[in-house]
């Protein structure tokens, strides 16, 4: 079985359909998904999904293009929602310098703030970063120095370098349909090198589609080709792939209880 380890089912594209992307992935094979919370008004239509659907779960965190909208957000608040039972996961949250949507200073301070929740709960830490690899590692590694937490690189296109400095602070690294795409050969050679113990796979549907779907709106479904391709690339089978990368999402995330039928 795979794991969609990042989707937004809430998601224009998704959500009108829901409940047949649901049943198209897992018809696929996909036997759970984690769906990613991005702003504060996001998070009681995704826990009750996850609530709904016993092969999904939910994070709750700030993106940071949401940073200035919730810069008086507090940990209380975030503190407050990792409570239910069906929260998982912390996030997204980062740093994004690409499109600059939020102050940078914010960013940080919203950034440290999940990082000292995923301390305190145990609940690892789901990262967005984009052009801000510097800053990203810096922050992590200070941060690992006052005290360890579990935390994943999601879509994953950074640097060999940065990859290098997270996997030694013991972070995972979670590889979406980028992988696929033709310009996408230094990526592919990272992907290719990524120890099995740190590797999850990931949609971050509605947004980009694998080969052989580019132009459609992503679904969960097509994590699988995203695994079929990594699997090739890393010169594995799909078998192999699926069930160490499976592991690794009940390692990581070990709040999360499987359904009976997929476990």
């Amino acid at each position: 079985m795979l794991i969609d380890s990042h989707c937004h089912l809430e998601y224009e594209g998704l959500v009108e359909d829901q409940q047949g992307v649901l049943e198209r992935a897992r018809a696929a094979g996909i036997a759970g998904f984690l769906n990613i919370s991005t702003r504060q008004n996001e998070w009681e239509r995704v826990v009750a999904t996850a609530a709904r659907e016993n092969d999904v779960w939910a994070s709750v965190g700030i993106h940071p293009h949401e940073a200035d909208a919730h810069a008086d957000l507090g940990a209380e608040a975030l503190r407050n929602a990792t409570a239910h039972p069906r929260v998982i996961a912390i996030g997204e949250t980062g740093l994004d310098y690409y499109y600059d949507k939020s102050d940078r200073e914010v960013q940080k301070a919203l950034f440290r703030m999940h990082i000292g929740i995923s301390r305190e709960t145990g609940l690892p830490l789901i990262i967005h970063t984009r052009d801000a690899d510097d800053d990203t590692a810096e922050i992590l590694a200070d941060e690992m120095e006052k005290g360890a937490f579990p935390a994943l690189i999601h879509c994953f296109t950074a640097s060999a370098e940065f990859g290098r400095k997270v996997l030694d602070l013991g972070l995972s690294i979670s590889i979406s349909g980028i992988v696929t795409f033709k310009n996408a050969k230094e990526l592919q050679e990272i992907a290719a090198q990524i120890p099995q113990d740190r590797l999850l796979v990931e949609t971050d549907s509605p947004f980009l589609a694998p080969v052989p779907h580019r132009g459609r709106p992503c679904e969960p479904a097509f994590v699988r080709n995203t695994a079929e391709f990594l699997a090739a690339l890393r010169g594995e089978d799909l078998d192999t792939l699926a069930e160490y990368t499976t592991r690794n999402f009940q390692n990581l995330f070990s709040k999360a209880s499987f359904p009976k039928a997929a476990a």
